[in-house]
Parts: C-alpha cells; structure tokens; sequence
C-alpha cells in the first residue's frame, strides 16, 4: 500500500475502495504477493500429506483408519477459523493478524515434522489448520481492499491460481519431497514461502492500530454455534463413509451437533445487527449464486485430485513421485492460462466464461471417465491438460461474481464466507466419491461374478491356465489352484475399481455440466476494466 495515510477502520481494510485508475505502488503488489504465497502454502498443505501419509503412518505406527485424522484434524481447524477472520483482522489489524498467524504456522508446521507418535500429529495439524486457514480469506480481502477497481482481475487472476494450483501440486510436491528427503520435510518445506511472506506483509503493508475492544463485543455465542457446526459438519464428511455413515451413533452424534450448531448460528447471526460474519451476504443473488457454484467447483476441484491419485496408486501401482508427475499437468498449464482469462474477463460477460470453464473442466473428467488397468501417464495427460485449461476460467469469474456489488465493510465477510463454503464443497465431494467408490466396486464386483463363475467355460479355462502356470514355479496342484482362483479374484476386484472410478468421475462431470444452468441465474458481471468500467452491466 502507498504510504498516502487513509482513515481505516477496525481492521484496516479502507472505508472505500482506491480510486479507479490509481497507481499502485511497488509496496501493494509485494503485500499482495505475499499474501497470495500465504493462500497457495495454506491448500497445499491440505492435499500434501495425502502421496506421503503411508510412510507418515508407518513412521507413527498407525493404521490407515487412524491415520484419516491426520487430514481431517487440518480440515475442521481451517473450516472453523476462515469465518473468524473477518473478526481476527479487526482486532488485530491486517498486518499484525497475517504476520503473526503466518509465524504460528510455521512453528506448527515444524513440529508435525517433530510428532512422535499419531496423537502429537493431529494434535499439531489441527493448531496448524488454525493458523494457516486464515491466510486463504485474507489473500483475497488484500486485493478487493488494496487494489484499485482496474487492477482486480489480475489480482482475482492470482488468487485463484492459488485454488486450483496447489491442489494439483500438492500431491507433486509431497511424492518428491518424500521420496528424496523423507515425509517430514514436506513440513519444514513451508518456511521458505512463510518466511517471505511475513518479510513482503511487514514491508507491504502499514502499521494499523489493534482495537482489543472488538474481543469484548464478538458475539461469542454464535462463534460457540459455528465451530460446533461447521467443526462437527467437517467430522461427519469425512469420516462417515468409513464409519458406515448412519450405522455408526458416533456419525449420528456429529451429524445432529453439526444441525444444532448450523442453526444456533443463524439465529444469533440474525438477532445480532453486528454479527461475526455477516451471513445476509446470501441474500444477494449473484453472492449466493458464486458460493453455491464454489461449493460445486470445490467438489470437482478436490474430488478429481482425490480420485485419481487414488486410482494411479491402486490399479497401475504409481509410486508417490510418479503419481506426482502425472498431477502436475492439471496444474503448470494454468500460469500460461490464468492471465489470458484475467484479461478476457474485462471484456466478455463472465458468466459465457464460466459456462467455457465448467464445460471444459467436466470435459476433462469426462475424459477420465473410460480407463481401463492399463491407463496411466501417457493417455491422462491430455485430460490433465484439458482441466488446466478449463479451471482458471471458473475460479476467476465465481470470484468477480461474488465480490461484485460487495460494500467494502463486507469484504472480510465475503472472502471468508466463499472461500469456506469451497472448503466445504470440497469436502462434500470427497464424501459423496468415496461412499460412491464403495458401492460402485460392490455392485461392478457382483455384476461381473455374474459372468465370472466356475461353470463358465472362459473362466474354466482361465483357471487351468493360471493353475498349470503355478505347478510350473514349483507349487502343489492344490496350493496351484487356490493361487489361481486368488489371481482371478484379483483380476474381478481390480475391474470393478476401475469401473468404479470411472463412474466417479461420471459424477463429478455431471455436477459441473449442472452448474452451467444454475450460473445462468446471476447477473452478467465483468471485471473493472483499466478504463473503469463498472462492474454490472
């Protein structure tokens, strides 16, 4: 920010938005870039433990069910912070806030690198989700508050590279920093960007003077509603398809305190004519039209990332690294992508972007959804780039949606409320595929026993082969043929997966191609152009 003083309130996020056409100086965009280096580390770190958690577990002696409360300990710390931060940044002010929580995170992040046994671990993630959730909110309320009209898209243009980039990357980043230096360094990796971004906010952004007063008049309340609602929401996603969901009463528990604590949070919300967040914000059309679309992006955004390193690892057998080259492509093409999108965005109505981006992302899940046991590298890089193209337009244009119209009182609310029902999408969508994969592999298993039978003369002749080939390396004729009915067995069970996985991206297409309808019901928005257009047209 320029050293040009301004009357800020509580918080320092400006009274009102620079004045279009106003230089920004060197000071903003190194805040600003620090700022989007603090959102890209806080993602990564969800999806960066997900290629190394089987070393992580066997180094913590911890089974694989355990071991889910390593991702969902971060989950649920970051899901209940990101509301908090509009309240966090008015007491604090922006620079003090960011610099300090960015400090804890790194101490945090350093001591999962430490954890001695399973316990200490989720211990530690969860106070690193704590800390690092907040920089996601506040990566985008430096541009809608430091930056001119004019400058937004290319600012929005970062953010939401940070979004769709660290996702695609984590799996990268976690398999070749395992596989070189061991599992814990993809925890010390985070003080390199942590270390500059405190250095860019301190010199970036001016002092601002902390209002400690704001503690006394937060409605606790609805604070005590949300983290019990959204915490709780958090631990039946993603632990309920491996707890049978409603078979489980710890499942039910959860379920009922994540609706009592929803609830409690709207009716104090509503009583208060302050609150914490302001959730009135849904009750404008194109806000509430970007955050259900977010959720929907989220749900695709994580749900692909979750599926596919699951399929490389399963039924081709990748190792951490390799499944990490294969990631990678739906995320380095977008840095070419990102700013012909920023600037196409002042000039086309976002919505015809988005549809392109929703069409092209499904498109690219489509592509996913016909893979056989030989599928791997070479035929999923062309859908890895095809979703590189794709994400951008969407991730762009649901920011301009959403922040279109914003006052800049409410700009906290707003990027904290979009960026946690993304999170939330997210969420949701790895719930729906997993419980998905399940019923999908029973029911292909089933229906391809139908033809695989003893009595079928394919399978007769299969067996005899497999056991023949056995007795060959040495085995009994008894041992021979229990080997081969396991390899048949075996064959039907990976067949199913496959099937299975393919029909989860089947559903993640769907979703995507769904919201094209529903985007069509917000107003045409393009992003402030240099020449100061407005923002609805």
């Amino acid at each position: 920010m320029s050293s040009t003083t301004q009357d800020l309130p509580a918080g320092g996020v400006p009274l009102g938005p620079p004045m279009i056409g106003e230089r920004v100086s060197s000071r903003t965009w190194i805040a600003v870039a620090a700022g989007m280096l603090g959102a890209f580390m806080a993602v990564l770190d969800i999806q960066i433990t997900n290629s190394s958690l089987r070393d992580i577990l066997g180094t913590l002696s911890a089974t694989q069910e355990e071991g889910s409360w390593i991702a969902t300990a971060y989950l649920v710390a970051e899901i209940i912070i990101i509301p908090m931060t509009a309240l966090l940044t008015r007491v604090f002010g922006l620079r003090t806030y960011m610099m300090g929580t960015t400090a804890l995170f790194l101490v945090f992040s350093t001591l999962c690198g430490w954890a001695w046994n399973l316990p200490s671990m989720i211990a530690f993630r969860m106070l690193q989700g704590f800390t690092g959730g907040a920089l996601i909110p506040m990566a985008m309320t430096l541009v809608m508050s430091k930056l001119p009209p004019s400058k937004r898209a290319t600012g929005m243009a970062i953010f939401g590279l940070t979004a769709t980039l660290a996702p695609s990357m984590g799996p990268t980043f976690g398999g070749y920093l395992s596989e070189i230096y061991g599992w814990p360094s993809i925890f010390y990796i985070n003080w390199v960007p942590g270390l500059l971004l405190i250095g860019g906010i301190a010199y970036g952004l001016d002092k601002e003077k902390m209002r400690f007063d704001q503690l006394f008049k937060a409605d606790w309340l609805g604070i005590g509603f949300m983290a019990v609602g959204l915490g709780s929401l958090t631990v039946f996603l993603e632990e309920g398809n491996s707890k049978d969901w409603f078979d489980s009463a710890f499942i039910v528990s959860f379920a009922a305190l994540a609706i009592i604590g929803l609830l409690g949070w709207m009716v104090t919300s509503a009583m208060r004519a302050q609150p914490f967040v302001n959730l009135r914000l849904y009750g404008q059309r194109n806000f509430l039209a970007a955050t259900a679309l977010s959720a929907a992006m989220g749900m695709g955004l994580y749900g692909s990332s979750f599926l596919l390193p699951l399929y490389l690892g399963q039924i081709p057998g990748y190792s951490p690294m390799q499944i990490g080259e294969v990631i990678m492509w739906a995320g380095l093409p977008q840095l070419l992508i990102m700013p012909f999108a920023a600037k196409l965005s002042s000039k086309v109505d976002n919505r015809i972007l988005c549809s392109f981006g929703l069409l092209v992302f499904g498109g690219s899940c489509l592509m996913n959804a016909y893979m056989d046991a030989s599928t791997g590298y070479d035929q999923l890089l062309l859908s890895q780039v095809v979703r590189a193209i794709g994400q951008p337009f969407v991730m762009l244009t649901l920011s301009n949606f959403a922040m279109n119209g914003i006052a800049p009182k409410d700009v906290p609310s707003a990027s904290s409320l979009i960026n946690m029902t993304r999170n939330l999408g997210g969420s949701i969508g790895i719930a729906l595929l997993a419980t998905a994969l399940s019923a999908r592999e029973h029911f292909h298993s089933q229906r391809i026993g139908e033809s695989v039978t003893a009595f079928a003369g394919a399978t007769q002749e299969r067996l005899d082969v497999l056991t023949q080939s056995f007795i060959g390396k040495g085995f009994d004729s008894t041992a021979a043929a229990n080997m081969a009915l396991k390899a048949v067995d075996g064959v039907v069970r990976r067949e199913a997966y496959v099937m299975a996985y393919n029909d989860g991206f089947f559903l993640v297409a769907a979703v995507l191609f769904g919201c094209i309808f529903i985007l069509w019901f917000s107003d045409a928005v393009k992003a402030p152009s240099g020449g100061g257009a407005e923002g609805v047209h």
